[in-house]
């Protein structure tokens, strides 16, 4: 269908579910789904095929999490999705076997993705939504999306999941540097890291922004095209606001944040606590892993054999105030908060791995007809901050008259914690909205999963046979027939 060719309404699709978006987090909702076959999904994506962070797909990186937390195993270990089966199918056994690994690379995560997408007949790619509305005559989702040769396709749904993911953040003094093509290549987020590898490889100095893994793996990178003696290869500078270049929290108990049972407690709480809470948490999502701190501890360590230069330098507590551009370089001012001193520094490129978040999709605004249709952003019930609204199963707030469901992945850290962009808990989102969509348990999830008791403990011993010092957990309202 051509933009001069409407389709008539009867012959527009209906869906049980549309999935805007195909990250991790929906395509981990299809796999779960791909079990309910009752239920008739379609998860649509702009890009012609999958990718996850391309641009930091470096040789040597590994997820920070477990394998175990792929698309499917912590609520289904018997799907023919896990990433287990992608090594089966791969022939992959013996070789991940004898490796001893838990943290799998990045590059072959990636790679377990897409084998999954090729397997799924509901993931469409090469499908841009432009449009996502309400027809109230007919009380269901309206969705528009086209091709890039410009395919204009509609489709009717009767719940909506937005997996659109999160975009790019930037300090608001390198926003004019980045939206500038003239410095394409020079100054840029880390999302774009290894399609500029090889020319800030080249540049005489480099600075890093950002504390988080993302930050340091682009300045370790950035080291190793250092020559032997350190005399090659740019000069590189790693900068951070927090007050230190910090480990990520990763002990056992700690880890317990990214489990249910620290949501429901989350949930709980005064939103300005939960904000306080986001803010203080900062080392649970944005440290550097242990060891990725050590290789850069080592690789300076080894420049500085003989009394030599690393060619390096590491500056936490600062921030960027203002930034401009010379002849052949561009001026940084600085801030450090501590001795509240302002300082510049001169570089020839700025990578800046400051992190992403949540934004409104555009075709939440977008287009929509005259045929009773709403468009869906002025029937959601935003917060004074202009969030989603977003209760227990993950369902947006929206105008009393929408009797349809929408649900959201990844853009709930305001309103469930720290664990919302966590790879841990995606396939137990994913389990909690598939419940919710189905209106049965398709796949049962824990109602507890941690020792830590989050919030104040029950008196006395337990009468139901739950532990004594934990509340008891909240109950779903879901039906237990049916359990895979």
């Amino acid at each position: 269908m051509t933009e001069s060719e409407p389709e008539s309404e009867s012959s527009t699709p209906v869906y049980d579910l549309v999935g805007i978006g195909i990250g991790p987090f929906n395509l981990s909702l299809a796999a779960l789904a791909d079990g309910a076959p009752e239920l008739r999904t379609l998860f649509l994506d702009a890009k012609p095929a999958f990718s996850w962070h391309p641009g930091l797909l470096m040789e040597g990186t590994t997820l920070q999490v477990p394998f175990l937390a792929d698309l499917v195993t912590m609520v289904d270990p018997t799907s023919p999705w896990s990433y287990l089966n992608y090594l089966r199918h791969h022939d992959r056994m013996f070789p991940f076997f004898f490796s001893e690994r838990f943290h799998i690379p990045r590059r072959e995560y990636d790679a377990y993705c897409r084998w999954v997408t090729e397997g799924l007949s509901s993931c469409q790619f090469d499908a841009y939504v432009h449009q996502l509305g309400w027809d109230e005559r007919r009380e269901l989702f309206v969705v528009g999306h086209r091709t890039a040769d410009g395919t204009l396709t509609r489709v009717l749904a009767r719940q909506v999941v937005l997996g659109v993911g999160t975009n790019p953040v930037v300090p608001e003094p390198l926003r004019p540097l980045l939206a500038d093509t003239a410095h394409t290549g020079r100054v840029l987020h880390s999302a774009d890291y290894r399609t500029h590898r090889a020319r800030l490889a080249a540049c005489d100095d480099v600075t890093v922004i950002g504390a988080g893994q993302s930050g340091a793996e682009v300045a370790l990178d950035l080291l190793r095209h250092q020559d032997g003696a350190g005399a090659g290869g740019p000069y590189v500078r790693w900068l951070a606001r927090t007050n230190a270049f910090a480990p990520m929290e990763y002990s056992k108990i700690g880890l317990e944040h990214f489990t249910p049972d620290y949501i429901r407690y989350f949930r709980a709480l005064p939103e300005d606590r939960r904000e306080q809470l986001v803010r203080e948490q900062w080392q649970l999502y944005k440290g550097v892993s242990d060891e990725t701190l050590g290789e850069l501890h080592d690789e300076m360590y080894e420049r500085t054999i003989g009394g030599t230069d690393p060619r390096a330098a590491l500056h936490p507590g600062v921030e960027i105030v203002a930034a401009e551009v010379t002849a052949d370089e561009y001026v940084l001012t600085c801030r450090h908060a501590q001795q509240d001193a302002i300082f510049e520094i001169r570089t020839s490129a700025i990578v800046s791995a400051t992190g992403y978040a949540a934004s409104r999709p555009a075709f939440l605004d977008g287009e929509h007809g005259d045929d009773g249709e709403h468009g869906l952003g002025a029937l959601v019930d935003w917060d004074a901050q202009g969030r989603y609204r977003i209760d227990g199963d993950y369902r947006v707030a929206l105008d009393p008259g929408v009797s349809g469901r929408l649900y959201v992945q990844n853009a709930e850290m305001h309103t469930h914690g720290v664990g919302a962009p966590d790879l841990t808990l995606g396939a137990w989102r994913a389990a909690t909205i598939l419940n919710a969509v189905a209106g049965r348990t398709v796949l049962r999830v824990p109602e507890r999963a941690a020792w830590t008791t989050f919030g104040v403990p029950r008196p006395g011993p337990g009468t139901d046979g739950a532990h004594p010092h934990l509340p008891a957990p909240a109950r779903s309202a879901v039906p237990e027939e049916n359990v895979r």
